[in-house]
Order: structure tokens, then sequence, then C-alpha cells
């Protein structure tokens, strides 16, 4: 008999040992969506962490790719994995080159992630141009506003003209062989950039000089502290100077200045300087889902860091777009709200489209 009730319990034993082990491995059986690139799978998986699944399905990513939640994290039943590749860009602004990584998908995504404000700009592919994983070569010439003095004018145009004798040309300046300009022609245009043109007859040479402007700040109860707005551009005057030269053997012998006078006077600039303190940052209120964004972004870390970008934060800023938007430092050395105050700044200003794959769920 004892026996039998040993056998017995040996039994429920192994019984229960099965039952509570087929519990646990059902328990761990989830479902999960990876997004890759947009494009989503659904797959069942008995892994713990977002880099074990990503194993077990063959997915292999790199520090230039946005892994969301991040590899060594957990996920629950229903979650949603995102990947966006990165891809190389040998990037060329305004002359100068470099190499960057980008996880967006086409040449606008690209230009904003990276921080290049392309509005207006020149740009050597077509901004819908889709992005593959080998990357591209892109050239970008930003448009540079310009003042030429000449003839006792303004000339003023803004320009993505790759060198001053084009520049000049698209603001209807005329130049002639004896005229003299300063840089030279073939020097590439800078933004807010003052040319003056000096007029070469015979030994009678009239040269215009800038004259500064002033800036005056008002202070604005309208706008919050650290924001500025410029309401009136400054321009520069111009001071007309003529001088007679008498050159020996094509050297400049003597130089005499025979008259002077004021052609145009300068136009001060006026900014208005915010005094208004910032609110609390309130993300319900204009209707958006953040956290949703965040979550899909950063997996809700404030102090995520991705290397591919780099990319910080809640939403993944680059440093670039961060202060773009008025942020200072760092993303991750600032607050969760703040993160989110900049980030809804950037929608207004640019739409969901500056978070390629997570802006859908905005």
């Amino acid at each position: 008999m004892r026996r039998r009730l040993l056998a017995l319990l040996v039994q429920a034993l192994v019984v229960t040992a099965l039952v509570a082990g087929t519990t646990a491995f059902v328990a761990l059986d989830k479902t999960v969506t990876i997004s890759i690139d947009g494009r989503h799978t659904t797959v069942k998986t008995y892994a713990r962490t977002v880099g074990d699944v990503l194993a077990g399905e063959g997915i292999h990513v790199d520090e230039h790719d946005l892994v969301s939640p991040m590899p060594d994290q957990p996920f629950g039943d229903g979650d949603t994995i995102v990947i966006r590749y990165g891809r190389p860009v040998v990037l060329t602004v305004d002359g100068q080159t470099r190499s960057v990584w980008t996880t967006a998908r086409n040449v606008s995504g690209a230009l904003l992630a990276i921080g290049v404000r392309s509005d207006g700009a020149y740009v050597s592919a077509s901004r819908s141009r889709r992005i593959g994983r080998g990357g591209m070569q892109l050239d970008v010439r930003l448009p540079h506003a310009m003042t030429f003095l000449a003839d006792g004018k303004r000339h003023e145009v803004t320009t993505t003209a790759i060198t001053i004798r084009s520049a000049m040309a698209e603001a209807g300046v005329p130049l002639r062989e004896q005229d003299r300009v300063t840089p030279t022609l073939e020097t590439r245009p800078s933004d807010d950039q003052v040319i003056a043109v000096t007029r070469v007859d015979g030994k009678k040479v009239v040269e215009e000089k800038p004259i500064k402007f002033t800036t005056v700040e008002r202070a604005s109860k309208s706008l919050f502290k650290g924001d500025r707005k410029l309401i009136r551009k400054g321009k520069v005057g111009i001071k007309v100077r003529t001088f007679k030269e008498t050159y020996l053997d094509r050297k400049l012998a003597e130089r005499t200045r025979v008259g002077v006078r004021i052609a145009a006077q300068p136009v001060t600039q006026i900014v208005l300087v915010g005094t208004k303190p910032r609110p609390e940052n309130t993300p319900a209120a204009d209707g958006l889902n953040w956290a949703a964004l965040a979550q899909c972004e950063s997996g809700g870390n404030p102090q995520a860091v991705n290397s591919a970008g780099p990319y910080y934060g809640l939403y993944q800023f680059m440093e670039s777009t961060w202060h773009s938007v008025g942020g200072a430092g760092i993303p991750t050395q600032a607050s969760a709200s703040e993160q989110t105050y900049r980030a809804q700044i950037l929608y207004n200003r640019s739409g969901r489209g500056q978070w390629p794959v997570c802006g859908r769920l905005l």
C-alpha cells in the first residue's frame, strides 16, 4: 500500500511539474510586430529581449541603425519593435564635404535629420528620391542673402550661385573688365555678404564702402524668454569716395581723394527679445500623442542615445536640429518636459515627417 501511495505521489509531482512548465512556456509566448524601414511583419517569439527577437529572426543591426526599444530591453506581448537602417551619405554643403549617417529613407528626410535647412537651396538630387542602403552623394548649395554696392545703389539678391560672378549676374550688376571687386569673382558667396564694386574710368576711380548699421533690441511680452524675432532687417549704408590715380610704368604712383558723399544711409536693424516666462509643458494640450512617439523613438527614455546619428533623448534629436529649435547643449541634458516642448516646435515648423517611421503615432 505504501509503495502504491508513493508511486501515485511521484506521478502527481511529475504532472504538476509538467503543467507548471507548460504554463511558463506558454506565458513566454508573445506576438510582436517588427517594423523595418516602414515594412511591418508580425512574429511569434519566446525571446526575452529585443536583441533576442532580432537574432531569432536573422535580423542584423549595427551602431548606425536605430532600434527602438533598444536591443537589451525587454518587451511585452503586442509591442512593436522599430528598426531604421542607417544609410551613409557623402554630403557637400557650400563646398564643405563630410560623411554622415542617416536613418531617413529619402533626401528630404535626410536633410531634415542632419539639420540642413534646404528651403530655397540647390540640391543635386530630387528631395523625394529614395536613399538605398548603400547611401548616396549629395551636393547642397544654401541660399545666401548678398548685397552689392555699385553706382551708389544697393543691389540685393538671395542666391544659390556657386561664385560671386554668377551672383552679380543674378543681381543685375554690370561689370566691366577694368572694374575692381573684392573678394575675387570666383570666390564662393556667403550669407549676408556685402560686396563693393569699384568703378575705374581712366584716372578716375569711384570706390564704394559700406557703412555698418546698428541693431536695436526691444523687449516683447508676446515672446518667450530666449526667443528673438527679427522685425526689420538692417541694411548697410553706402559711402562713395572718388579718387584720382596716376600710374608710372603701370605702377600706382599717386592716389588723391577728390570727393566723398553718402549715397545711402544705413537702415537700423530691429529685433524683438522675449520676456514672457515659458509655460509648464502640457503635451496633451495639442491633441497629439507625444507619449506614443517617445515610446517608439526611444522607448520613453529621456536619456536615450543612439550613436548612428548620434540621436538623443525622447524624440531622438540630432544636436544640430535641437539647436535649430532653441535647445542648448544636447537633448539628454534637458528635462523630458523641455524635450517635448522642443519637439512640438519642430512639429509646428516641419510636421511629423521629422520622424519618418514613428511620426504616424502622433
